[in-house]
C-alpha cells in the first residue's frame, strides 16, 4: 500500500511538473500563477503545495527535468570530436524544434533571468558557462585529431556557436513560419566547419 501512493505521488509530481513547465514557457516565472497550474493539474493550490512548497522550488523542479532533457541529448555532443561536435548542435537544434515548449520554456527564462534577483539566474549563466567548456573541449579534441587549427580560440568559437543557436531559436519563435532553425543553423555550422578546419 505505501509503495501504491508513492507511485501515486510520484506521477502526480511528474504532472505537476509538466504543467509548470508549459506555464512557465508560456507566461514566464514572474507571470505564472500557481492557481493556474494547480487547476491544470485537477488540484487546488494547497494541494499543489503538498507536492512543492512554493512557486521556486517548483521552477527548481522544472529546471532539474530540463536538465534531465539535455543531459541525454548531449552526451552525444560531448563525447565527439571537433566538427562533428559541431554537427551534433545541429541535430540538437532539430531536436528542440520538434519540441517547441522546451525551446519556448528556455526562452522565456533566459529573458527574464538577466536580472540578478531572477531564481533561475545562477542556472542560466552556470548552462552557457558549462556548454562553452564542454564544446570548447570538443574543439580541442578536433586540434589534437588533426580536424580543427592550431590558432583556432576554441572557447570563442563555441561560445559563438551558441549564440548562433539561440539567436535563430528566439528568431524561429517568434516567425516560425519564415524560419527554419536547423537548416539555417546547419549551413552556420557548414561555414563555420570550413572556417576553422587545418
Amino acid at each position: 500500500m505505501p509503495e501504491q501512493h508513492q507511485s501515486r505521488g510520484d506521477t502526480r509530481r511528474v504532472q505537476i511538473i509538466g504543467e509548470a513547465l508549459r506555464t512557465f514557457a508560456t507566461n514566464g516565472y514572474r507571470d505564472a500563477a500557481l492557481s493556474e497550474i494547480a487547476e491544470r493539474c485537477g488540484l487546488t493550490v494547497p494541494g499543489l503545495l503538498h507536492y512543492f512548497p512554493n512557486k521556486e522550488a517548483l521552477l527548481a523542479a522544472v529546471l532539474d527535468q530540463y536538465d534531465q532533457i539535455d543531459l541525454q541529448r548531449l552526451t552525444f555532443l560531448f563525447d565527439a570530436s571537433g566538427p562533428q561536435a559541431l554537427r551534433w548542435l545541429v541535430q540538437l537544434a532539430e531536436y528542440y524544434q520538434r519540441r517547441p515548449w522546451l525551446s519556448r520554456l528556455f526562452a522565456v527564462l533566459t529573458g527574464e533571468a538577466v536580472t540578478a534577483n531572477h531564481p533561475a539566474h545562477a542556472w542560466i549563466v552556470s548552462r552557457y558557462r558549462h556548454l562553452t567548456i564542454r564544446l570548447g573541449q570538443t574543439l580541442e579534441k578536433g586540434k589534437i585529431d588533426g580536424a580543427v587549427r592550431a590558432d583556432v580560440d576554441s572557447a570563442a568559437v563555441a561560445r559563438q556557436a551558441l549564440a548562433m543557436m539561440d539567436c535563430l531559436q528566439l528568431q524561429w519563435l517568434l516567425d516560425p513560419e519564415s524560419v527554419d532553425m536547423p537548416a539555417a543553423f546547419g549551413r552556420y555550422i557548414d561555414t563555420l566547419i570550413v572556417a576553422i578546419a587545418k
